[in-house]
């Protein structure tokens, strides 16, 4: 198949994935500019709480043709962030993907548009040293490869983000980022992310003023505050007992994590073009769902299956932050994850206090946590005897390894 990607062609159309942040302010104008061509704008709501209605009329008075707000939570929380939790998708042992996760269906939406209108082109505003032009771009070639990418951040004279408030500056587009506030941020149902100023330079504890979602732990409750879990599935269902619609189920959570200091990440990460960078990441109900959802694995998946889930969920999570999303791999991961998550169902008791996080209780009608099998009381349900074979047959090569060595120090003795 012939891709436009890099068509000579003129555009007359293009989609723009639009957020209202500084890059994507100044592309509208930039595109008219440079490509005289039409800007539709799409807005995917996944849960960022921004004022749509505005963001409308901004693209509109910026210069975009239409403009499409797609409110896509309920498919952002039932179709990604939860197939993450049954795989158990951490990237670096730290990061719960919240960006990552959002990605492939902001471009899923956007190529949707694209081809309803007759667009020729897809536009995005990730730089070009970030994760997320990946993610994009391999989601249009997925989905529209004849469709032409344009990536400004890649072509245009703009250098930094002071040059492009410099160029919304000239253009009179407003933008909600000062040169004494430059952190490059994205908010979702599943977490905020913080870069760029401070954490550019500074490598140790993010500046208070990094963080939005949680409260400062030392400034939390101190009293502990108890909650309930229930899973259905590998699915997070219910809270202290009461079942909610998913993406209420992760703005409760959310709040009690925030209130209690809960789901603070400081992570000096290995992007996926090589560089090192380091942001703040704040998922308070991430980070409770993930902890109660591991701890119910640990009850109700037999050990084989148990380790080699967690080489899956390592893969997992790689997939996702390469942005890997539409590939037969990971649709082949998710059907041994759901295989996995048939009997993952239960409740997790935790308590929250101060930024720490801690297991009260579990429970599972599936667990395989026997009593009478665990105990170190003695029954006849386990015949210690039989440990005496099993350990014979697993020590044989140890045997056979130590006789070898004992050969041969004694052969270099005798010369």
């Amino acid at each position: 198949m012939t891709s436009a990607r890099n068509s000579n062609q003129p555009v007359k159309r293009a989609v723009l994935a639009y957020s209202g942040g500084l890059d994507t302010s100044v592309i509208i104008p930039w595109l008219r500019e440079n490509y005289g061509c039409e800007v539709i704008a799409m807005v995917g709501d996944v849960g960022q709480g921004d004022d749509y209605a505005a963001l409308r009329r901004k693209a509109l008075r910026s210069g975009a043709s239409k403009v499409f707000v797609e409110d896509l939570r309920e498919e952002f929380v039932t179709g990604y962030v939860w197939k993450a939790v049954q795989a158990g998708a951490i990237y670096e042992n730290k990061y719960l993907l919240g960006t990552a996760l959002a990605r492939p269906l902001l471009a899923k939406r956007q190529v949707e548009i694209a081809l309803q209108c007759g667009a020729d082109a897809l536009a995005h505003g990730c730089t070009g040293k970030g994760n997320d032009q990946v993610r994009f771009e391999l989601a249009y070639q997925a989905l529209a490869p004849h469709l032409r990418v344009i990536a400004p951040w890649r072509e245009w004279s703009i250098k930094s983000r002071e040059d492009a408030l410099e160029y919304a500056r000239r253009h009179k587009v407003p933008v909600p980022v000062s040169k004494d506030e430059l952190y490059s941020r994205d908010q979702n149902l599943w977490h905020s992310s913080h870069e760029g100023g401070p954490l550019e330079t500074k490598l140790g504890e993010p500046p208070d003023e990094a963080w939005k979602l949680t409260r400062k732990p030392q400034n939390a409750p101190a009293r502990e505050a108890e909650v309930v879990l229930g899973f259905e599935a590998g699915v997070p269902v219910a809270v202290n007992g009461k079942r909610l619609a998913p993406v209420r189920l992760v703005e409760t959570l959310n709040a009690l994590g925030g209130l209690h200091g809960v789901g603070r990440t400081d992570l000096v990460e290995n992007r996926l073009v090589g560089i090192k960078s380091h942001g703040a990441y704040e998922t308070p109900a991430g980070t409770l769902i993930m902890l109660a959802h591991q701890e119910l694995e640990s009850l109700c998946l037999d050990r084989e299956t148990y380790h080699y889930k967690q080489h899956v969920a390592l893969r997992y999570a790689e997939l996702l932050y390469y942005g890997l999303w539409f590939t037969p791999l990971r649709e082949a991961l998710d059907s041994f994850v759901e295989t996995t998550q048939r009997n993952v169902s239960g409740t997790v008791k935790m308590g929250l206090c101060k930024g720490n996080l801690r297991i009260l209780d579990r429970h599972s009608p599936n667990s395989l946590y026997d009593t009478s099998i665990g105990s170190f009381v003695m029954n006849p349900d386990y015949n210690q005897k039989d440990a005496e074979g099993f350990i014979n047959i697993l020590g044989l090569p140890l045997r056979l390894a130590a006789a070898k060595k004992a050969a041969k120090a004694k052969r270099a003795g005798r010369r």
